[in-house]
């Protein structure tokens, strides 16, 4: 017979006054806030991350809080009287918007991984340790599921603390070390107040940054894509370029989706949850992007990593600069990171789900199809492949945009119905000036424009490490639809 820790070693989760509900779900739910927090932490201080693994690892760690959110919340629900959205103490709330309000970024990442973080996961140890091993067994097996997340978070962070040393601010680190200490190390729950603990950074002066940093040029060596958008519907290997590149751009996606997170904090946790999911999907679609480029031997240095308003915004950067006499920002944007932005409104964010769930997604399946039928004829299966799990998550998407539209329209006070009608009539629109632009083009053909002698590079490189079959025999497909 296995043996099990003498009593005297555990921690009983009952004492005199204790009724159905154990000590571990008021636990679990100071636990939720914790993890929920650092969820917006990272949220809000991610777009100042430079680097796209670095990028990678950040939107994949907002999704994966969310799995650890959901977790805790599920385990609350599995208690008699449990619930996942009781209120908890405001010195939690304190405690996150100190890590919150940090001196820098490498301040703040210090706080989530070494300090807070590193506290949360030495408590789930703790717990387990002391818990009856057989009593309470499922609230072990999710922690230590959990940890096994966390653990993956940590490793990515001791390697970017190697690649940037940073000794953390001292003022910061003793406020959140005494805060923790104070808060018994998150062991025991802390008794509730009314109101309870609002979510991270709610009455605080935080801002998210309004451009998003970066160590990619924002523009390519050569204006290329005039080409590829006159050539989209006649030529597949323009669209084989195309689809490479505009993966690659969805990377902007989930740094604005940082906002609905952090300014979406009215909406209930399953929207963040689906949010998060939307996020992290984006951000594999602009690594699908990024790695077939680099399969056709072209680096992104060569193309740029635009924002999708960037004319706007380089002109906006420039204007930034001059006023503070600096030099030309408009190649690299992680020089500007704390130029802060407008908070979105309720309205502001149903417009941008709306934007992109019925008209940038919606409007694109057609030729998304056309693309993965002919990429697989032409045996390009890697390109097939990259198009079909796009196609499989953004029909995902469009139905988290008609599952939250209407609940953002209540909140923001705006008229809902018939927004599938006005989705097409704007994608209508859309297509048609998209068909106006392409023809409105006076593009050289000469190989000596510097222009089209880069786009035909470009082409060139891709079918010697990649050939298609159908190159030359695919028919003409729709038009780019904006």
């Amino acid at each position: 017979m296995n043996q099990i820790e003498t009593p005297s070693a555990r921690r009983p989760l009952v004492d005199g006054s204790t009724r159905t509900k154990p000590k571990t779900v008021d636990l679990l739910n100071d636990w939720q806030y914790l993890e929920k927090s650092i969820h917006r932490i990272v949220s809000g201080w991610g777009r100042r991350l430079t680097g796209w693994s670095d990028k990678s690892a950040l939107h994949r760690q907002v999704w994966e809080q969310s799995e650890v959110v959901r977790r805790l919340r599920q385990r609350v629900k599995e208690f008699p009287g449990g619930k996942p959205d009781a209120a908890v103490s405001t010195r939690l709330e304190e405690l996150a918007n100190t890590v919150l309000l940090a001196p820098s970024l490498e301040d703040a990442l210090d706080g989530i991984h070494f300090l807070l973080g590193k506290a949360v996961v030495t408590a789930y140890v703790e717990y387990t340790t002391k818990a009856h091993p057989i009593h309470d067994a499922p609230t072990a097996a999710i922690l230590h599921e959990i940890n096994q997340i966390k653990a993956g978070q940590w490793l990515w962070f001791r390697e970017y603390r190697r690649r940037n040393p940073h000794t953390t601010n001292p003022e910061y680190f003793n406020k959140i070390t005494r805060l923790i200490a104070e808060l018994g190390g998150f062991l025991e729950p802390q008794a509730s107040t009314t109101p309870g603990a609002r979510p991270a950074g709610v009455g605080t002066d935080f801002t998210l940054p309004k451009f998003s940093a970066r160590d990619i040029p924002t523009k390519p060596k050569h204006d290329f894509m005039p080409y590829v958008r006159a050539d989209f519907a006649t030529s597949l290997e323009a669209r084989r370029l195309f689809w490479a590149y505009a993966y690659m751009l969805e990377k902007n996606l989930p740094d604005d989706q940082l906002f609905w997170i952090f300014y979406g904090h009215f909406m209930p946790w399953d929207w963040h949850a689906d949010v998060s999911r939307h996020l992290w999907d984006e951000s594999r679609h602009g690594d699908s992007g990024y790695s077939r480029l680099r399969d056709f031997g072209i680096l992104p240095e060569e193309v740029g990593f635009p924002s999708y308003n960037n004319d706007d915004q380089i002109r906006e950067l420039n204007a930034i600069a001059a006023g503070k006499k600096t030099t030309d920002y408009a190649d690299y944007l992680d020089q500007l990171a704390d130029e802060p932005a407008e908070p979105l409104t309720a309205g502001d964010i149903y417009e941008a789900v709306f934007f992109i769930g019925m008209i940038a997604e919606n409007g694109h399946f057609v030729v998304k199809n056309e693309a993965y039928k002919d990429f697989q004829a032409g045996k390009d299966m890697e390109s097939a492949e990259m198009m079909l799990f796009d196609i499989i998550d953004e029909t995902t998407h469009v139905q988290y945009a008609h599952r939250w539209l209407p609940v953002l329209a209540e909140h923001a006070g705006i008229k809902h119905e018939g927004y599938r009608e006005r989705a097409a009539k704007i994608r209508a629109e859309y297509e048609q000036g998209e068909k106006s632009k392409i023809s409105a083009f006076t593009l050289s053909r000469d190989i000596n424009d510097p222009a089209y002698a880069f786009y035909q590079d470009l082409l060139s490189r891709i079918r010697k490490i990649s050939p298609l079959e159908n190159a030359d025999s695919c028919p003409e497909r729709s038009s780019k639809p904006m």
